[in-house]
């Protein structure tokens, strides 16, 4: 069985733990770079931040986790239960980040325990999940679903909204509460002078 701590190069036999494997790393390094700087960096990297997060979680929800219920001797359910709530936890917790800014007081002890929480749930997938969908999934499957969670990643929602948090509710509120967040976005962008 392959390692799934260890990603291939991206590419055309990149697979879906290869992809969500470089998006910890990239989530990882957001954090640091939230957490190291101040000012407009640390804004724009905590909105950065925000997008990739939501975007991976709403994936994750739609396709890996309904999958990751169906696999045999992987305590499917519960398992993916685990990984739901740990989620549902991080999308309060970043909401209320956003809520108040990266100037508000309570900002930086709040942005180490959401990173603190985000990588120990990071770790549970990669050491429980990722190892079961590569062991029973074959290689040509997980490889297509690359592909689709780039495309669910491409429609998500750009904030974290925890009451759509499973493969229904992203798909029956995901593409509405996608519009209005990149509405919201686009509002909020300052403009090029």
């Amino acid at each position: 069985m392959p390692d799934a701590g260890t990603p291939a190069t991206p590419g055309p036999e990149e697979d879906v733990v290869d992809l969500l494997l470089a998006q910890h790393a990239q989530v990882e390094q957001l954090f640091l770079l939230v957490i190291g700087s101040t000012g407009d960096t640390r804004r724009e990297a905590f909105d950065d931040l925000v997008k990739l997060l939501a975007a991976h979680e709403t994936a994750e929800e739609e396709i890996v986790h309904p999958l990751a219920r169906t696999l045999p001797g992987a305590g499917g359910d519960a398992m993916v239960d685990d990984r739901l709530d740990e989620e549902r936890q991080a999308k309060e917790t970043l909401q209320t980040l956003i809520a108040e800014g990266v100037d508000a007081d309570g900002f930086d002890t709040g942005i180490v325990l959401l990173r603190d929480a985000v990588l120990t749930h990071a770790r549970y997938e990669e050491r429980y999940e990722f190892p079961q969908l590569r062991q029973h999934v074959p290689a040509s499957r997980l490889r297509s679903l690359a592909g689709t969670v780039r495309a669910a990643q491409a429609a998500a929602p750009t904030r974290p909204h925890p009451s759509a948090q499973s493969a229904k509710g992203n798909l029956a509120a995901g593409p509405v509460l996608a519009v209005v967040d990149r509405v919201r976005d686009a509002i909020r962008k300052p403009s090029a002078s």
